[in-house]
């Protein structure tokens, strides 16, 4: 439990870091300051995810589901910051804002929910898929260095490490059985970052520089504001981060056998929105699941709610301990990128097991799954594709997998709800090779149809 809860830390760890990062920065946080928003990040991720597994009373999905810090709200609050006259009330604005989109989201998950009937398995394959393939662009920017503008960014220094990692955590998976094989990525980090060593990649500064124990105070940048534009703005990241948790909980219920029903799904969004109601109150952001975390239950067959509430223990701990949060960070961006690549695979891999099941032998089907993936895939392969929309609108629709779940929802009800029943359309059966236009092949495609 020890050694798989540390895995899943590792796992979601850069994910959870990095918003507060970005957002500290264009706020001109000094390091310390950093140092301490990071450390708020991980504690409130820790109580969302004890939310989240262990539940209270109808509050948590009870799935061995990971929560922090979502990145579809750094965006908008980069724009609040940039439209912030003194820098030192963007924090609080920010803070209020995520109150009052929590709580409103907590009021209306069980309406949220009852959108679950529209998620069959042609749609919940295809947002499942979409979640790794969006997934995997991050571990292969992590495996190109910690630095985008950064003169090595990409070199192959990081990219050898990357595939060292990847190569680790296969070997293990394939030659090694029973506890060793269940850690694989675990091991692999280390091994990873212990070879990163001599390519002089590993920093052990942030060990030796930090405090022992730090507390998160609450409101320790001020009390909260509340501007109505920064309230919307978070509500409709709310809606965004409602619907990819709806879907990460559909994923993770196929990868356990444990189909999530709309009250789970209920359940799991009141501990995904009052986590982030909550969070402000310790200096933290929004919170929502962790699709990453997703594929380690895939791969490593662990299904146990308890060894995600070991791991929500670890993040509590490191938020209250800045030098245990700081041996994580410790480990190589492109380290993460190796692993990533078997962790994201995962989820799309498990889409894919999904689709099988769905029913593709139906034209239909087909067109939903076609166009669904398309329309998720372009946030990925053309970043700038909706540069001229608004701002607003760009929360939704730079997120790849809301925009797909969108998509695929409503293609289905067209095509396989609204108007007559055509779920007798079937693709063509091919031909065999060698077989005649006439006599068998004909007989089997006139059968078909």
């Amino acid at each position: 439990m020890f050694t798989s809860g540390l895995q899943h830390v590792a796992a979601m760890y850069a994910g959870v870091v990095a918003p507060p990062l970005i957002v500290g920065a264009a706020v001109g946080l000094s390091g310390t300051e950093l140092t301490f928003l990071t450390g708020a990040s991980l504690f409130t991720a820790g109580i969302a995810t004890f939310l989240q597994t262990l539940g209270v009373w109808k509050i948590g999905a009870r799935l061995p589901f990971v929560n922090g810090v979502t990145f579809a709200g750094v965006a908008p609050m980069l724009a609040i910051v940039d439209t912030t006259d003194d820098k030192a009330d963007a924090l609080p604005i920010i803070f209020g804002a995520i109150i009052v989109a929590g709580l409103l989201g907590f009021i209306a998950a069980p309406y949220f929910s009852k959108l679950v009937r529209f998620f069959p398995p042609v749609v919940t394959g295809t947002v499942i898929t979409l979640i790794g393939v969006s997934l995997l662009p991050v571990a292969f920017g992590w495996a190109q260095g910690p630095n985008p503008r950064a003169e090595d960014y990409g070199s192959t220094t990081y990219l050898t490490l990357a595939a060292i990692t990847l190569v680790v955590v296969l070997v293990l998976r394939r030659f090694t059985t029973g506890f060793l094989k269940q850690i694989a990525v675990l091991v692999g980090l280390v091994i990873g970052t212990l070879i990163a060593i001599p390519f002089g990649v590993t920093d052990f500064s942030p060990v030796t520089e930090a405090d022992i124990v730090g507390f998160p105070t609450p409101f320790h940048f001020g009390a909260p504001q509340f501007a109505l534009a920064a309230i919307i703005s978070m509500c409709v990241v709310m809606l965004v981060s409602m619907t990819e948790s709806t879907a990460d909980m559909l994923a993770l219920g196929e990868i356990v056998d444990r189909p999530a029903d709309e009250k789970t799904i209920a359940a799991g969004l009141r501990a995904d929105t009052l986590g982030s109601a909550i969070s402000p109150l310790f200096n933290g952001f929004m919170c929502s699941a962790f699709a990453q975390n997703i594929g380690l239950v895939a791969m490593t067959k662990i299904r146990s709610r308890f060894v995600v509430a070991c791991g929500g223990g670890f993040l509590v701990l490191m938020g209250l301990s800045p030098v245990a949060a700081s041996l994580i960070s410790v480990v190589p961006r492109p380290v993460l990128g190796g692993a990533g690549v078997v962790l994201f695979g995962s989820v799309a891999a498990s889409g894919i097991q999904t689709l099988v099941k769905a029913g593709l032998e139906k034209d239909n089907n087909v067109l939903i799954v076609a166009v669904s993936l398309a329309v998720g895939i372009i946030p990925i392969t053309e970043p700038e594709f909706y540069h001229a929309f608004p701002e607003t609108a760009k929360i939704i629709l730079d997120s790849g997998i809301s925009t797909g779940c969108v998509a695929a929802v409503l293609l289905n009800l067209v095509f396989n709800h609204i108007g007559r029943n055509r779920d007798a359309d079937t693709v063509t059966a091919p031909m065999e090779p060698g077989e005649e236009i006439s006599g068998t092949a004909g007989a089997k495609a006139a059968h078909v149809h």
